[in-house]
């Protein structure tokens, strides 16, 4: 299982970091979780073909995790390739429909199959050798993080979302816990997460985690990696990482 950062950033510009998408290979079959601004020009980058990606699991719908979504398809589409299996939270197919209204020349050439989840569920994607399950977040709107179980290992996606005793539960176990950091500690945030914040659910915490890696940064972060991973290392006997984009990560 091969896990390739597309983008780690946020809604904010900044210098090698698009908005947040990550790319999981399983047996060489791709699949994409969030597809934010940026994601889609990555790929070329990343050695691998958008036309591969028939399967997108969005965490909720703030654009910086959903805006080259429609983009992809229309890329695909150009490209031969115009089935799509859309995975997401409550409201996402309307989401995707008023969005696809806007471009009629495209309607009739792409088929895209929307499937809504709620927190709790657990499918296998078809062509995937793989089981996904999902649990509510905490955040702003409907928010889904996914565990994803396959025979190489198995890893969990938060999305955007304040530490969550419900999300640490949820990644009992795991290899891997990709976990959004988007504030330097000692700031003062709602609906995302600081270093200090989820250090302090890791200390009450007595889960079982293999590696965990800090994505969607702010640009507050920078110059603050090193305090970031040493605070974490207070409670947490595993690796640290902090995610760049086209980093790699292997299962």
């Amino acid at each position: 299982m091969e896990i390739t950062f597309l983008g780690t950033g946020v809604a904010i510009p900044q210098l090698n970091r698009v908005q947040s998408g990550v790319l999981l290979r399983l047996e060489d079959k791709p699949l994409l979780i969030d597809c934010g601004s940026g994601v889609l020009s990555r790929f070329p980058e990343a050695g691998v073909s958008h036309t591969e990606v028939d399967t997108v699991l969005l965490s909720h719908l703030h654009l910086d995790h959903v805006a080259d979504l429609h983009p992809l398809i229309k890329a695909n589409w150009l490209r031969g390739s115009t089935s799509m299996k859309v995975y997401g939270p409550e409201g996402t197919e309307e989401w995707f429909l008023k969005v696809l209204d806007a471009y009629e020349y495209l309607q009739e050439e792409v088929d895209v199959d929307v499937i809504e989840l709620f927190p709790g569920e657990a499918f296998t994607p078809d062509g995937f050798d793989c089981e996904i399950s999902c649990t509510a977040a905490s955040h702003s709107v409907p928010t889904l993080a996914y565990r994803v179980i396959g025979e190489d290992g198995e890893f969990v996606y938060s999305g955007d979302t304040e530490p969550s005793r419900k999300i640490i539960e949820f990644s009992a176990d795991v290899d891997l816990l990709i976990h959004e950091c988007s504030f330097p500690q000692g700031m003062k945030v709602t609906n995302h997460t600081t270093p200090s914040t989820l250090a302090d659910l890791l200390e009450e915490s007595d889960v079982e985690i293999g590696t965990i890696c800090l994505t969607h940064f702010y640009p507050d972060m920078q110059e603050h990696e090193k305090e970031t991973i040493n605070r974490l290392k207070r409670y947490f006997e595993g690796d640290v990482i902090l995610a760049e984009d086209l980093m790699k990560l292997e299962l």
